[in-house]
């Protein structure tokens, strides 16, 4: 097993989240290896700090189910994983939104909503006593609602800009989210004097975080 060669394993996401989190892990004084390369998965020497460079979605799995010890990921993908893991601390980096989105012209009742969030969609649907089909996608879900596969879309939104170009209205955000800190909850027992204190570290850089 991978953790018993290592003294944490950490994960984290591809993508805008793996700079952000390697930085504010480091700057909490965790020794992490060097990357070894854009094509290695897997970095670290064995009796020391190992980070595995994952695809976004994948890093609740991994942390609740044992693999990795720790990771760090947007809310918005907790929020659809429905993983056990414990939340420590908001880094604060990597802003966006998950919105609902129209074009313009819609005036129907929503019956179809293409995403890649079908949990948290459904999620959205039961809490407000509303009926529509779900349908997941993996591409660009903003092209439904621009061909008519769709009545509406929930995505991830950051500027803006992209749907501006392309016509769309985000017409309400559903919920907000930013890079979090997760433990796996065995780990968080078995390692707790080296992961307390840098979950301390870590919420205090994040509140010295300057205002955006």
């Amino acid at each position: 097993m991978i953790r018993g060669r290592f003294t944490l394993v950490v994960a984290l996401p591809k993508g805008r989240n793996f700079a952000d989190g390697y930085r504010a892990l480091a700057q909490a004084g965790l020794e992490l290896p060097p990357l070894e390369g854009e094509r290695a998965l897997l970095h670290g020497q064995e009796g020391g700090v190992a980070v595995l460079e994952l695809r976004n979605h994948d890093v609740p799995t991994y942390v609740d189910l044992g693999i990795a010890d720790v990771g760090v990921v947007g809310n918005d993908v907790l929020l659809e994983s429905g993983r056990d893991v414990y939340e420590p601390v908001d880094l604060g980096t990597g802003a966006c939104r998950l919105s609902l989105i129209r074009h313009p012209a819609a005036t129907d009742p929503i019956r179809r909503i293409a995403t890649k969030y079908p949990r948290f969609t459904a999620q959205v649907l039961r809490e407000r006593g509303m009926v529509a089909d779900i349908i997941e996608l993996a591409g660009n879900v903003e092209l439904a609602a621009l061909t008519g596969l769709a009545d509406a879309v929930v995505d991830v939104v950051q500027t803006g800009a992209t749907l501006k170009a392309a016509g769309l209205l985000e017409v309400e955000v559903l919920a907000h989210s930013t890079a979090r800190f997760i433990v796996n909850r065995q780990s968080l027992k078995l390692k707790r004097d080296l992961l307390r204190p840098l979950i301390e570290r870590l919420r205090a850089n994040a509140h010295n975080l300057p205002a955006s």
